[in-house]
């Protein structure tokens, strides 16, 4: 049996876009993560895009052009604990510093509307 995906060439993507919402208070960034079923990641990202340009229209957001792609290395459908993004980035930063400065910078929107 061929796992979903797999006989079609395609792969699973998970693309981060970035946005600005200039409409709300401090005009915040949003990095957002979408996944795709695609045969390249040129073309997640092509089609990632397309979503990420209707999502900023569509909620007066603006998409500022940044798109990083990750291919999931799952054999058919993403499942449970399935690794989604991966960045590696260089820092001279210590751990703390590194944290704060890209994580824990006190500005964080985190939660959703719907947590107590």
């Amino acid at each position: 049996m061929v796992a979903a995906g797999m006989a079609d060439g395609k792969s699973w993507y998970a693309v981060r876009c970035v946005f600005r919402w200039d409409a709300s208070e401090g005009a915040p960034y949003e990095e957002r993560l979408t996944l795709w079923q695609a045969v390249s990641m040129d073309q997640a990202i092509a089609r990632a895009e397309v979503e990420a340009r209707t999502y900023a229209r569509e909620n007066g957001h603006r998409y500022l052009e940044l798109a990083q792609c990750y291919r999931l290395d799952t054999a058919g459908r993403p499942g449970d604990g399935d690794e989604v993004f991966s960045l590696l980035r260089d820092s001279s930063l210590g751990e703390e510093a590194y944290l704060d400065h890209y994580f824990d910078t006190g500005h964080e929107h985190q939660g959703t509307a719907t947590e107590a």
